[in-house]
């Protein structure tokens, strides 16, 4: 991880338009990546687990390149 920020607990907003509450980073067992644990605000007993690398990544918005991820508020 040398060089990425570590994204804080947190609301964040997708690139595509729903938002997200990050509650923390985990590590998977096996290979010691690092995951977000998340959940979407609209289905809040849903929880999700994302590569930290994917989460932060950019990718290809309508007018170029912008964050996966947007942080909008705290927790």
């Amino acid at each position: 991880m040398a060089g990425m920020s570590l994204p804080e607990p947190g609301i964040y907003r997708h690139f595509k338009g729903n938002d997200y509450e990050l509650l923390q980073l985990a590590r998977h067992s096996e290979t010691e990546e690092w995951m977000v644990v998340y959940r979407p605000l609209a289905r809040p007993e849903s929880v999700w687990v994302r590569p930290l690398a994917m989460w932060s990544e950019q990718v290809a918005g309508p007018d170029g390149p912008v964050e996966r991820f947007r942080r909008t508020g705290p927790a």
